[in-house]
This record gives structure tokens, sequence and C-alpha cells, in this order.
């Protein structure tokens, strides 16, 4: 299994050319099997890497036990180790972020700190194929189009995962067989998270049906990624036939797209990958184009859309432009400058604790009147913050909450009517607010996008 496992290591590097003995690697090892696998590997082939482990705070002695592993393996094989900790929790409270979003970009962060100051030219992940296949997943039910089907990708910029050839049950074994010691993360077995329903609810079950699954997926996975840049290419020539740019203005003009070729495909290709549009707000733009429905406007995290009879106009969004978008009542989500906003309807029976955190809003459902409309705050804006009686001005209130003119700028509203029921991802309206006669309650989550 050693000399398999190296072996297989060594060529999919060689076949990739993800790293030489002449780099300067830093390992990112969270104690977890597969990167402490790993770990072994890098040292067992010779290459020059350096240790990086992140203490996040969130498991209590569970993650110190985690940081004791990493610095004993580090030790034994005599290579630099950098550890860091962070406050997670007080991060996700001064950004809004998700636990898992806020752990990723102060991880990044300090992997990128750690190359510019000791000279590392490459950064390594852990994943492995089943991790993968798992994205595949998550991503099909998210609908993200086919970019996120292609899985984990292999490399990006200065970030290799060398591992995607490997299954996780190699990994274990390798591990038991060669008495490689790891940590178990718990929050592994709890299927409160989405990855975790996958790999441990519907993966066995479907190799349960065909035992060749994570094979099939692997081939499916590398065909998939073909298609991709295949059509990146491609979608490269639209682009310089179709894109127009002048003073700060793109236009798409959507009657030079070839007519055997699929309009609204080509379109979100382009929305998506030049401009950050999600799908399901391409496939309201688009129905507004087919329609005909001129000045319609779309929102994109840095970009407006808006349709000219047969053609797309996209800039940058305006520091007075109000973002305003409906949002019907069987919306999934809605987007509104760097965050992202999920909607769920749900039974007061469901809902066990009210004391949710900012990003978080329980709204009677009964009291709303759809669409209602997202937008940035105006001035002459006011609500009745939960919890007090008077009338308040959203300017007085943000004022009081010390923010910036900048984090002032950004702030969104969601109205119901002439209401403001919530200043987005601060506090809801007290008129709308669950109480005991509540029957249908709508569940809305802040969530800052990524990136």
């Amino acid at each position: 299994m050693k000399n398999r496992l190296l072996e297989h290591f060594e060529r999919y590097n060689a076949r990739h050319a993800l790293f030489s003995h002449e780099d300067k690697i830093l390992l990112t090892v969270s104690g977890g099997v597969d990167s402490m696998v790993m770990l072994a590997l890098f040292v067992e082939a010779g290459y020059n890497i350096g240790v990086a482990h992140c203490n996040f705070s969130l498991r209590g002695a569970e993650s110190d036990e985690d940081e004791a592993t990493v610095t004993a393996e580090a030790a034994k094989y005599s290579v630099p180790f950098y550890n860091k900790r962070f406050d997670t929790q007080a991060e996700m409270e001064r950004t809004g972020e998700s636990m898992e979003m806020a752990a990723r970009r102060l991880r990044y962060e300090w992997f990128e700190q750690l190359c510019e100051e000791h000279g590392y030219t490459t950064i390594v992940i852990a994943h492995h194929i089943d991790d993968s296949i798992e994205t595949f997943f998550i991503n099909l039910l998210r609908g993200t189009g086919l970019r996120g089907l292609t899985g984990i990708t292999r490399q990006r910029g200065n970030i290799v995962r060398p591992l995607l050839f490997a299954e996780r049950k190699e990994i274990l074994e390798y591990a038991v067989a060669h008495k490689i010691p790891y940590r178990e993360d718990s929050s592994n077995r709890s299927t409160k998270y989405l990855r975790n329903k996958i790999r441990l609810g519907l993966l066995p079950m479907i190799r349960e049906i065909n035992p060749r699954f994570t094979s099939i997926m692997r081939g499916n996975l590398y065909r998939l990624s073909d298609a991709q840049r295949f059509i990146e290419a491609g979608i490269a020539k639209i682009k310089e036939q179709v894109l127009e740019s002048c003073n700060g203005i793109d236009r798409i003009h959507t009657s030079l797209i070839e007519p055997h070729f699929p309009q609204e495909f080509v379109i979100y290709e382009i929305l998506n990958s030049v401009y950050g549009f999600k799908g399901d707000v391409v496939d309201e733009l688009y129905k507004a184009l087919v329609s005909g429905s001129s000045g319609k406007r779309f929102y994109a995290r840095e970009h407006m859309a808006c349709i000219d009879r047969s053609d797309i106009v996209i800039s940058a969004i305006a520091d007075d432009d109000p973002c305003q978008t409906l949002v019907e009542r069987e919306a999934i989500r809605s987007y509104c400058g760097n965050s992202v906003l999920y909607y769920e309807h749900t039974d007061i029976d469901n809902v066990s604790d009210y004391n949710a955190p900012q990003e978080i809003a329980y709204l009677d459902e009964q009291k709303l009147s759809y669409p209602l409309t997202l937008r940035r705050w105006q001035e002459g804006d006011s609500f009745i913050p939960f919890g007090m009686m008077g009338r308040k001005k959203v300017s007085d209130f943000l004022t009081d909450r010390k923010m910036s003119v900048v984090e002032k700028s950004r702030q969104f509203v969601l109205v119901s009517g002439e209401d403001i029921v919530w200043v987005v991802g601060c506090r809801i309206d007290d008129r709308y607010r669950v109480t005991n006669r509540t029957e249908d309650i709508l569940k809305i989550t802040k969530q800052i996008l990524n990136g």
C-alpha cells in the first residue's frame, strides 16, 4: 500500500507538473487523516516543505488537540512549522459571514502571507477524489451550471491538490497500515451540513447500487472538466464578436450570436464568467430579454445589467443606484451587494429558537405583502426596531451602530408595502416579529458572498 500510494502520488504530480523538488512547498495540515497522510508522502518523496496549521478555536479542547497532533508530527519530521489561532466567532460577528466562509477567508489570507514572508512558491491542499465527487453533488443541488459540476480543481494559481487521484478509503488504509496519527473532526459526523448529508447518506446508497461509482465519477469529472475548457475557448471567440466596450460600459449584441448556438447558454457563460452574475439572475434576465422588457435591471456583486431592446448593457454599479429588485413569494434567493439572501417558508412548529444571530431574520409571513422589495436604504427611511415602541430613522440606527460611511452605503433594506421589515443583517421591524399568534414564518438567511 505504501509503495503503491507513493507511486501514484509521484506519477500524478509528474503528469500534471504541479510542483518540483526545486519548489518550496507549504502544506496545509489540519490533523485529519487526509492531510496527515499527505505530509507523510511529501516527506517520503523528499520535497522541500513547511507545514501550516490553523486553529479556528471553534471546537474547544478538540481544536487544541488537533493543533498538538500536527505540532508533534512536524517536529518528528523536522520541518518548519507555522501555527495560528483565529477568533473565528468574532470574525463571523464582525463580517456577517458564515462559519465556513469566515474560516476559508482567514486561512487563505494567512497562507498567502506565509508564502510572501518565507518564500513558499506552492500551497498544497489535501482534497481527494471523494471530496471532488461531493462537491459535484453540492453544486448540482445548488444549480451552479456546468462549471460547478467539474468538481474541485487540480490547480488554481499557486494552490494545488495532489491527492485528487486517491480515494478516502485508500488514504485511511495507508494511515492505519503505517501508524500515521490523525484526528477525526466530530463535525464530520453531523448531518446538519449539506456535504455530510451527501457523504453519509446519498453516496453510500449510490455505491450500493454500483460499487464502481467512484471510478465512474472520476472519469465523468475529467470529461466535464475537458468540456468546460472547450466551452471557455469557444465563449472567448464568441465574446470577441458580440461584446463591445466603450467608456466603462459593455454591451452584448445578442443579435450577433449565431442562430444555431444556444443563445441562453452563451449569454449565461458571458455574464457569469466575466461579470459574476448568478444562474437564477441570468434566468430572469433572459426571460426579460425574450419578452422585450427594456429597462429592467439585474444585479451581480459589482455589476448592473439592463435590457436595451435586443442588447444587454452592463456597467459597474453606481454609488447612487438603489439596486432595487422584487422578491416574489416563490423566490429562493436574492442578491444584494456582496451578500445573498436565502428564503425559507416554514411552520412555527419547525422553529425552536427565535434568538437568531443578526444574519437571520424570522418574519411573520401573514403580515407580509408580496412582492417584497429589496434595495439600498434611502434618506428618510424609518422603521420600528425590534424591541422598541417608537419609530427610528435608518440613518440614525446605522450611526448608533458606528457604521462607517462605506458600510452605510452598502446597507440594504427589505420592504413590504411601505414598511421596512428588515434592515438586512441588523434588525427586523418589531411589527413583523414572530408572536404567539404567528402560524407561518419566513426565515431569511444572509450570507456574505466569497470572492
